[in-house]
């Protein structure tokens, strides 16, 4: 029975669903920005993936060069 009451202090179901709206609209929001941040994470992602490559490439032939000397 304690559990009951304690729910019943966090749990609020209103009886107008139109109080539902403004929650609705803020979760959207939120979860449009949360996948948009993770293609621009991803995105920068693969970008520094890529600088790594070259990078990896270009010591590689640097080390190549100077062990034949």
């Amino acid at each position: 029975m304690p559990f009951y009451y304690i729910l019943n202090l966090f749990l609020y179901f209103p009886e107008d669903k139109r109080e539902y709206i403004p929650a609705a609209i803020t979760c959207t929001i939120f979860l449009i920005a949360a996948i948009l941040t993770m293609r621009l994470i991803i995105k920068v992602s693969k970008y520094q993936e890529e600088k790594a490559k070259q990078l990896e490439e270009r010591l590689k032939r640097e080390n190549m060069i100077h062990s034949e000397k």
